[in-house]
């Protein structure tokens, strides 16, 4: 389940983190067309890590912002 859900027209971006064998952590977006028979989309990872979930939580918040601002043509 993701921590975060987002929507923006029929488009919905799933913000998550995980957990890095090393121990610090990495935000991932899951985006995703509503509607849409589910098709298997790679998750979109941040591209640095983080030293504490929230950290990556807030890293993956605005890449699902940033990737809903490029879909739907709005």
């Amino acid at each position: 389940m993701a921590a975060v859900t987002y929507t923006k027209l029929d488009w919905k971006a799933e913000a998550d983190i995980q957990r890095l064998p090393d121990g610090t952590f990495q935000g991932v977006v899951l985006l995703t067309r509503m509607g849409s028979p589910s098709e298997d989309n790679a998750p979109q990872m941040v591209n640095g890590v983080s030293e504490t979930p929230e950290e990556a939580l807030e890293e993956a918040k605005a890449l699902a912002h940033r990737l809903l601002a490029d879909v739907g043509g709005v």
